[in-house]
């Protein structure tokens, strides 16, 4: 399901453990068979409503059912990505040129051992762990980034995060 302007709509999932020596510490998920870590994320279906799709992939990417998790809040409004040119695929129609996300903080509620990688047939992630609150700002593939920025920064108040941290002006000594 692509939109008008070929963006296609998807959740992204922020997942809140306990805080580490006061640090708000979220779940980061390694894709399978690369380098590469993000937040659990995916498509909405035709007819699924952002929360129906948050609760689907929760649990077909991290095997997290609605009662291991509290929703503390959501994004306002869609968050925008593009995809870089290499990646559009345009032999497919309509083309889809990047993701509209809503975002999801949750704090999970039950044993982080109920966390399974292996609940869909085809697994999304073959490793996870916790990591304060604004490392997948920085670590996240480089066309993601300003999307994990504006939704963790949205986010921040609900989840007892601190502001985000400001980058040292340009030409500061270090």
């Amino acid at each position: 399901m692509i939109d008008s302007d070929g963006f296609r709509p998807n959740v992204g999932i922020i997942v809140l453990g306990e805080p580490l020596a006061g640090q708000a510490q979220v779940l980061w998920a390694k894709r399978v068979g690369q380098q590469a870590w993000q937040f659990p994320q995916g498509g909405i279906k035709r007819g699924e409503s952002p929360e129906q799709a948050c609760y689907r992939e929760l649990h077909e990417e991290l095997g997290l059912l609605p009662d291991h998790v509290e929703v503390l809040g959501v994004t306002r409004d869609w968050l925008h990505y593009r995809l870089p040119k290499h990646l559009v695929r345009r032999g497919r129609r309509p083309v889809c040129i990047g993701q509209k996300q809503r975002w999801f903080v949750l704090r999970l509620r039950a044993e982080e051992s109920l966390v399974r990688l292996d609940a869909a047939a085809r697994p999304e992630f073959d490793d996870w762990r916790w990591v304060d609150y604004w490392q997948p700002a920085e670590d996240v593939v480089f066309f993601k980034r300003e999307v994990y920025r504006a939704a963790l920064a949205e986010l921040a108040p609900i989840a007892g995060a601190p502001q985000p941290p400001v980058p040292p002006a340009a030409g500061a000594a270090g």
